[in-house]
């Protein structure tokens, strides 16, 4: 066990080398809504990367897009920083590097959580990008009575920097390209007209909603339902977990908006009987750089050749990166640029804190921390699905309201978890990075990074989580000996140093914890075995020698595909039983994918 001294040498090591002083943010707006989306035009299939349903050999339904989930949770350093590099590399033949100061970590897949780039697109106008005036209402942005009022409902009295720029510009009809931080109503953004365009020509199938995960396209659907409640607006969401059939029946109904995520649609568009998107209007991305970190690239060309040309598409991002660039050339005519706070940082209404510890001691000082936070609404971030699940047992166990959220869970399980966490009926959710992208869950009072994530682009989307929409939140990492070195590299790209976490030095308050806590650690492990949740590691490796996937390994999406592996490929354990033959992975069906 680590020595006082070690977290005492790994303080002083910090200190030697302070980050850069903080440049000045702005603040977000007050409108809540969730990410939005981007769309892409059916003139050529954009040279993306590759994606689609992937269902896990042993049946559960992994949608998490977790990409950091290793079941050793090992990441090494040197290997991040060589990931951020060839991200920089990239970014800057993009034009796009941004100004963060990190080692190579100017990534240009920062996601929805705070990316911001200022670079300018060749292939596309560009909005007035003045320095924003007075607050406008959506009358003067000359949206429909109907929609004010929808709008007025649900709090929404002024338009953020990013409706005012996006909503007049796709009134009129143009493609629009849209660049903005989290929670700066992105979904608002290219909702309102798309219904405005559907209340003055009602049609079926009028819109499509593309989303990168399935909580995204659930959050996007019901701000829809909401913005369009005064015009009667009807949305079915299509993600994997969900049984086609019971999709069939909803697309078979002709709602007006399809929100999915694009594997599922795909399968939809190549299995259901009478469903098309022939007729579409109007197509939106949403996070459409995670749609291709996400290897989705591959489906988005097939959608994009199934749907017409002329139509008009959305396509919004955190960040302009090499790859959305060229899914915009191959599917958006003579777009509009608009972007808001494409700076790569946090907001300004964030407290960043550390707390250092010994790694022993980890997991007690996380009690802790909760203990201290009693009644508060947490987030904390693991890097394993394992992690994820023994925390919350461990926390249950010691009497706090946690709850689990990570992609071996079912989509029940997971729809649930987030709406206990959202209702107040569990105060502490622990999750994988299934949590940190793309969702709006209101008031989130702490986020605490358990593990430092190895990127610091996942940690802005953790701590994105909180302080959204202009509120105030705070962010906790757990630091110990060992993560120096990626605390000052994250301090490095978010210009922002961090304060030692206020009450979290009690260490004689925290010790007393101890022996409780070690108890309640065997007891986690004791039901993790029993029930096999979260992953056992033996068995893990096991599994992989076998040639079988461990869902610890890999926390992601079921609506994408391993690389180079093809769409129902043979060799696979199928759902429906038996092995190899056509209908590998998909259980000798065409609709065993969930």
């Amino acid at each position: 066990m680590p020595s006082k001294s070690a977290v005492a040498a790994a303080k002083a090591k910090r200190a030697a080398k302070p980050a850069p002083v903080p440049a000045a943010t702005e603040p977000t707006s007050d409108l809540e809504g969730g990410s939005a989306s981007d769309t892409g035009s059916a003139e050529g299939s954009g040279e993306s990367d590759l994606e689609d349903d992937n269902e896990q050999a042993d049946g559960s339904d992994d949608d998490g897009e977790d990409d950091d989930a290793q079941e050793d949770g090992d990441s090494s350093v040197a290997g991040s920083e060589n990931q951020d590099s060839e991200e920089a590399a990239e970014a800057d033949d993009n034009g796009d590097a941004s100004e963060g100061e990190g080692e190579g970590d100017k990534d240009e897949d920062e996601d929805e959580d705070g990316a911001e780039d200022g670079s300018d697109e060749d292939d596309g106008g560009d909005a007035e990008d003045d320095e924003p005036a007075a607050k406008k209402t959506f009358r003067e942005l000359g949206v429909h009575s109907q929609l004010c009022e929808a709008c007025e409902k649900m709090g929404f009295k002024y338009a953020t920097p990013i409706q005012s720029k996006a909503i007049p510009e796709a009134l009129t009809g143009r493609d629009v390209i849209g660049l903005a931080q989290t929670g700066s109503g992105k979904t608002a953004a290219f909702s309102i007209p798309i219904l405005q365009a559907l209340w003055d020509n009602p049609k079926p199938l009028f819109a499509c909603v593309l989303a990168p995960t399935r909580e995204l396209a659930y959050q996007i659907t019901q701000q829809i339902e909401a913005l369009g409640s005064t015009i009667g607006a009807r949305c079915a969401t299509i993600v994997g977990g969900m049984d086609m059939m019971s999709q069939a029946i909803a697309l078979s109904k002709r709602p007006h908006v399809v929100v999915a995520t694009p594997g599922r649609l795909q399968d939809h568009l190549e299995n259901t009987k009478g469903f098309s998107l022939r007729n579409l209007q109007y197509l939106v991305m949403d996070e459409a750089d995670r749609l291709l970190d996400m290897d989705f690239g591959p489906v988005i060309d097939k959608l994009l050749q199934a749907i017409p040309r002329e139509r008009r598409t959305m396509l919004f991002s955190a960040t302009m990166t090499t790859k959305v660039a060229k899914l915009q050339r191959a599917s958006l005519k003579n777009p509009v640029r608009v972007e808001v706070d494409t700076k790569y940082t946090t907001v300004s209404t964030l407290k960043q804190y550390y707390l250092f510890m010994p790694f022993a001691h980890k997991d007690t000082y996380l009690v802790h921390l909760a203990n201290e936070q009693a009644g508060q609404s947490v987030i904390v971030f693991t890097r394993t699905v394992h992690d994820a699940q023994r925390l919350s047992i461990l926390l249950r166990l010691l009497g706090f309201p946690a709850i689990p959220l990570h992609g071996q869970l079912s989509q029940s399980a997971r729809l649930g978890a987030l709406s206990k966490f959202k209702s107040g009926g569990r105060s502490i959710l622990i999750a994988t990075d299934v949590a940190s992208r793309g969702l709006d869950i209101p008031a989130v009072d702490l986020v605490v990074n358990y593990d430092i994530p190895t990127h610091s682009k996942d940690y802005i989307h953790r701590v994105g989580r909180t302080a959204r929409a202009g509120r105030s939140g705070r962010s906790v990492t757990l630091v110990t000996q060992y993560d120096v070195e990626l605390l000052q590299r994250i301090e490095a790209v978010t210009g922002e140093k961090m304060q030692e976490f206020p009450g979290g030095s009690d260490k004689e308050a925290v010790m007393l914890l101890s022996e409780r806590v070690s108890e309640a650690q065997r007891a986690a492990v004791r039901e993790l075995k029993e029930k096999g949740l979260g992953g056992n590691r033996a068995a893990g490796k096991k599994k992989r020698r076998r040639g079988e996937t461990d869902d610890d390994a890999m926390d992601r999406d079921d609506d994408e595909v391993q690389a180079g592996m093809p769409r129902g490929g043979g060799g696979g354990r199928g759902r429906g039983g038996g092995r190899g033959g056509r209908g590998g992975g998909r259980g000798g069906s065409k609709r065993g994918r969930r």
